[in-house]
């Protein structure tokens, strides 16, 4: 899949996640297409990390937006939706990346507070954001995307993958909600990529006795994010996409 060298020139592309992984992976392949990127995430330091590579490569400068998406309150949201739109005017597309894994154990030993925080970061945190963040995307002055991520296990249920499988379920539907509720009253589109197994602490955690260098790394699968992203994927609505062939 072959997307044109600056294909996201003077877009304002939103990634979270953007401090680890796929994510500060996708925000560099973002900049190096000519995007000014905006990395969010919980943890400063490494959102400033992953600044620091933009600048190391002379990129157009990216922005730092310390939020975590395990907020009850909707106001907060509200909030970074306000400061982006004064500082930026609006997106050209978003990259929800951010996710947690919680538990690998059976539904009757989950534990609940644990539940909670991952349907409250995968789910709920999505949505808020989304609601708040698709009036800027609206003011795209072309076209905008919007990417969520996915998983097998959100396809088809897998034991003992408790509140993450089932949070991917749940983000399938909210994209296919948002897709058919944009489609051709916007010109938003709005897909959902499932990585596959990357080289990620995530995996990491997922998957303990598994050899890193058995997985790929990050990189190989940016060719699917970046066409997704860019105005080459205008007509793409609405679908699940794998970024790695199955096996």
């Amino acid at each position: 899949m072959e997307t044109a060298q600056n294909s996201l020139t003077g877009r304002t592309i939103l990634v979270t996640g953007a401090g680890y992984g796929i994510g500060r992976t996708a925000a560099l392949t973002y900049a190096r297409a000519g995007a000014t990127v905006l990395l969010l995430g919980r943890t400063q330091e490494a959102l400033n990390d992953t600044y620091d590579l933009i600048e190391a490569e002379n990129l157009p400068q990216a922005a730092v937006l310390p939020f975590d998406l395990e907020q009850h309150d909707e106001e907060p949201f509200r909030q970074l939706a306000e400061l982006i739109d004064e500082n930026f005017g609006h997106l050209d597309g978003v990259l929800l990346n951010a996710g947690v894994l919680g538990q690998r154990t059976s539904l009757e030993n989950y534990d609940w507070n644990t539940w909670q925080k991952v349907m409250q970061i995968n789910v709920n945190g999505q949505f808020a954001l989304m609601k708040h963040l698709l009036p800027l995307l609206r003011k795209a002055p072309a076209d905008a995307s919007v990417i969520f991520t996915t998983s097998s296990v959100g396809r088809e249920g897998r034991a003992y993958w408790g509140a993450y499988s089932v949070s991917k379920f749940a983000t399938e539907g909210l994209m296919q909600v948002m897709a058919q509720e944009l489609e051709n009253t916007s010109n938003i589109r709005v897909n959902c990529i499932n990585p596959g197994g990357t080289r990620t602490s995530m995996r990491a955690a997922a998957y303990p006795a598994e050899h890193p260098s058995k997985v790929p790394e990050a990189d190989t699968i940016m060719p699917l994010y970046l066409h997704l992203m860019s105005p080459e994927s205008i007509g793409t609505h609405g679908q699940s996409l794998d970024a790695q062939p199955k096996k």
